[in-house]
């Protein structure tokens, strides 16, 4: 698999954040391999996040919300390609 991430400092202001959206987006492409056929993929950030409602970005409020977002998305990534 090939991975091509866009998470723009528009929707998550702090690199921190940034960086770590990155590594959450990796983590589920990993988790999500052995389902997903080889290609290109492209996860791209397209809502943003709030720093007034997620103050610390390693909060683990934060962490899960992304965490739900991303195994939905993959789940869905591998009932399209499984048809």
């Amino acid at each position: 698999l090939w991975l091509g991430m866009v998470v723009p400092k528009r929707n998550a202001k702090r690199a921190v954040t940034r960086t770590l959206l990155k590594r959450r987006i990796r983590a589920a492409i990993d988790s999500a391999a052995a389902t997903l056929p080889a290609g290109l993929w492209v996860v791209r950030l397209r809502t943003p996040f709030a720093r007034t409602e997620f103050i610390s970005a390693a909060s683990e409020r934060l962490s899960g919300i992304v965490a739900a977002e991303l195994s939905t998305l993959m789940a869905a990534a591998a009932g399209r390609t499984a048809r």
